[in-house]
């Protein structure tokens, strides 16, 4: 048995903590601290430390099972496979390829995500495929589209943060969703950096902030244009940076100024004092960074709500500046990269766009397909999810678990009920496995190589440190087994550096450009940021720039503009050397700094509205719900509520709501409360705090069952994103007697 450490990377968050993992005895492995990676410098979560207990063979899927009579029994692989292709292949004859539909998750490596795009369109020649991730951060991806012409979470690596001046964080509460990263925050304040924090509720991370707003749930587009708003009457806009590096300035400064301070605060709740105060800790410093995540983001407006906020930080001149800038703090493990190489409904290989003719052109050469055989863009997940059973016959689901995922989560779960077939793979038995037709077991991150790209758009490299036991596959396996039984002998490799070598030319070109990223440099780098072309010698002068594609346009010369990464070492820089032999693109951890990704390269200012939530509270439902983590469970808790010292941290749902709100219910700490919303019900114990808005309560969304959360959201769709309401639905509250 091998006993030396592999380094490689945490399997939960976006993240990707560094780690190592050592062989056991049991067949799992030990995780050890590994600090030369900048990202966590050796911290872990609970959830990393304990990770390889899911690993372990009472825990996790070991055989393939069928569905016998009702039940799921044990087969071998090759009834398993012959099944599901027989299933497919059955909708697809009767229904035509958009009878099949595909579901993808954050959690997939590149290359599996790369690969799963590719057997939607190649093999199966359906439209119906998108992945959790839309669940994400689809809305900072829209809104930081239409602004910079680019998606990427973070636009410069963590190491900045720190060094900047002020952080506004909007909806993130990140001691507990990502722990690790909240050193950056506390390095930011011992620099004499201030950190504000936007959240409903007193978090952990509002509890570190030096002012903590706290506005009534789906109001933060109203709040971050009347902080607009404030910048400008108060003479703060950065005139010579709107003029020389945006477009579109006075249709959005008309829109702020409608959204004057007193009809803020009667919207969202937070005082003018505040959003005056606010407004002088962001302005006065050099440098200031605005993050969000998932609060402002999970909105049906959640796309104009980004927007917002990055006009914020455009009429300040704080993006596209030395540790400036708004970053989207991503959440999945891959969410980042899981989006970019084509499980998106919309989307193919390198973040290109499915109805763009060239970019058709381009994967399909590289695919070996004529580009007219590629379907088009199809349904966004909660889309796809509502038209199973009904358009959708057929369904092969990765990595996920809508039923305690999605949103309206009763109704998802009866239309995956109602399917003709579904095939599931996964490392556990979740509460969607559950419900399959065919559950595959398939290797988890200690047991396979593959990248993820980080929420910082560092590709890393995760590494095999185990054999996986008998009766597990890969994913990459199961594709390559399926296409061939679907005539497609060819072009689905299972070796995972081979499926990387394809999506690197697959990538070329795109906005998210990795041809010029291999295995080995990831190693030796410590991860490349995207984009990162292959570098001909004329596209290296000004090497450091990382603007291989149309993430960053290129200039007369046909060498690319500058995007350049201003803290790149003079050595660095061909044109400092005069040598191009030899050289590779640096790859791109600061984004913009000279030109934004858009055809003229000027930001663009979107001007946007305050709207109201797609329900607001009435007389029936008169509290608003807001969902969100706990730090001892991820996700939809498919892994980690198998482990029981996360368990024991976090043993079930809860109802948290304040004092006044309980009073008048009559519920005491720990009673029973059920939450009702239009959709659905959930029973879970009272837990009564000060640190909530007396309108609001909030619930956990990783639990199935009585307690599930995502029983009563709302799946209102952002028009832009397609992005659920998760974070802000009306609902109503009832005491359970015995």
């Amino acid at each position: 048995m091998k006993t030396t450490a592999t380094p490689t990377h945490c399997p939960y968050c976006a993240l990707q903590c560094g780690m190592n993992l050592t062989p056991v005895p049991d067949g799992t492995v030990e995780v050890s601290e590994r600090t030369d990676f900048p990202v966590n410098r050796g911290a872990l979560c609970g959830k990393g430390r304990t990770a390889p207990a899911v690993l372990a063979s009472n825990v996790r899927l070991t055989s393939p099972l069928v569905r016998e009579g009702g039940t799921l029994v044990p087969a071998s692989w090759d009834e398993a496979l012959d099944r599901i292709a027989e299933g497919l292949r059955r909708t697809r004859a009767e229904y035509g390829p958009d009878g099949v539909g595909v579901f993808g998750g954050g959690g997939l490596t590149n290359e599996k995500a790369y690969t799963l795009g590719k057997f939607a369109r190649v093999v199966l020649g359906t439209s119906q495929i998108d992945y959790n991730g839309r669940f994400c951060m689809s809305s900072a991806a829209a809104a930081g589209i239409k602004a910079f012409g680019l998606d990427r979470g973070l636009p410069f690596p963590l190491e900045d943060i720190p060094k900047t001046g002020c952080v506004i964080l909007v909806g993130s509460n990140l001691a507990e969703t990502m722990p690790p990263s909240l050193r950056f925050f506390n390095e930011l304040k011992e620099n004499g950096g201030t950190l504000i924090v936007i959240d409903p509720r007193r978090t952990k991370t509002a509890e570190q902030a030096d002012l903590h707003l706290a506005p009534r749930p789906g109001t933060d587009l109203a709040l971050a244009l009347g902080l607009l708003h404030l910048v400008i009457a108060e003479g703060r806009v950065d005139e010579e940076y709107v003029q020389e590096r945006t477009v579109g300035w006075e249709d959005a400064r008309a829109a702020a100024m409608a959204h004057w301070p007193e009809y803020v605060e009667r919207i969202t709740g937070v005082s003018v004092p505040e959003l005056r105060e606010t407004v002088r800790m962001f302005c006065e410093p050099e440098s200031a960074m605005v993050l969000t995540a998932r609060g402002p983001e999970q909105q049906s407006k959640g796309t104009d709500t980004v927007g917002a906020w990055i006009n914020l930080c455009l009429a300040t001149g704080r993006a596209g500046r030395p540790l400036s800038g708004y970053g989207c703090l991503t959440g999945q493990g891959n969410g980042q990269g899981g989006r970019e190489h084509g499980q998106k409904a919309d989307q193919l290989p390198g973040y290109r766009k499915l109805d763009d003719p060239a970019a058709r052109r381009h994967v399909a050469e590289v695919w070996g397909v004529d580009p007219d055989s590629l379907p088009g863009p199809g349904r966004s997940a909660y889309e796809l999810l509502d038209a199973l059973g009904t358009d959708i016959k057929s369904l092969l689901l990765m990595a996920s678990n809508p039923v305690v995922s999605a949103p309206r989560a009763a109704h998802v779960e009866e239309r995956i009920r109602s399917l003709d077939f579904l095939a599931v793979c996964d490392v556990v038995l979740s509460e969607t496995a559950a419900l399959a037709d065919v559950v595959l077991p398939v290797t988890q991150w200690a047991e396979e190589t593959g990248t993820t790209t980080n929420l910082e758009g560092r590709v890393l490299l995760r590494r095999q440190a185990i054999t996986p036991p008998d009766g597990v596959r890969s994913d990459l396996e199961v594709l390559h087994e399926l296409a061939a039984r679907l005539g497609v002998e060819k072009g689905f490799p299972t070796d995972p550096e081979e499926v990387f070598e394809e999506l690197r030319r697959a990538s070329a070109g795109g906005p998210a450009d990795y041809s010029g990223i291999t295995y080995r440099r990831i190693v030796e780098e410590d991860g490349v940021f995207w984009p990162c072309p292959t570098a001909e010698p004329e596209d290296l002068t000004g090497a450091g720039d990382g603007a291989g594609g149309p993430g960053a346009q290129r200039g007369a010369a046909g060498r690319p503009a500058s995007t350049r990464d201003a803290t790149a070492p003079a050595e660095d820089s061909t044109a400092a050397t005069g040598d191009t032999a030899g050289r590779v693109h640096p790859g791109t951890p600061r984004l913009f700094l000279d030109r934004f990704a858009t055809p003229d390269g000027r930001a663009r200012f979107v001007p946007v509205s305050h709207r109201a939530i797609a329900e607001e509270p009435d007389d029936e439902y008169p509290v608003l719900l807001t969902t969100g983590r706990v730090v001892a469970q991820y996700q939809s808790g498919a892994q980690t509520r198998r482990v029981a010292e996360l368990n024991a941290a976090a043993p079930g749902p809860f109802v948290e709501l304040h004092p006044r709100l309980a009073a008048r219910l009559g519920a005491a700490e720990g009673d029973p409360v059920a939450v009702v919303s239009r959709r659905g019900r959930a029973v879970a114990p009272a837990r009564i705090t000060n640190a909530i808005r007396p309108d609001t309560v909030f619930m956990p969304f990783h639990w199935p069952g009585e307690g599930r959360a995502n029983s009563l959201t709302n799946p209102a769709l952002d028009p832009t994103s397609r992005m659920p309401e998760f974070k802000a639905c009306a609902v109503r509250l009832e005491a359970v007697r015995p």
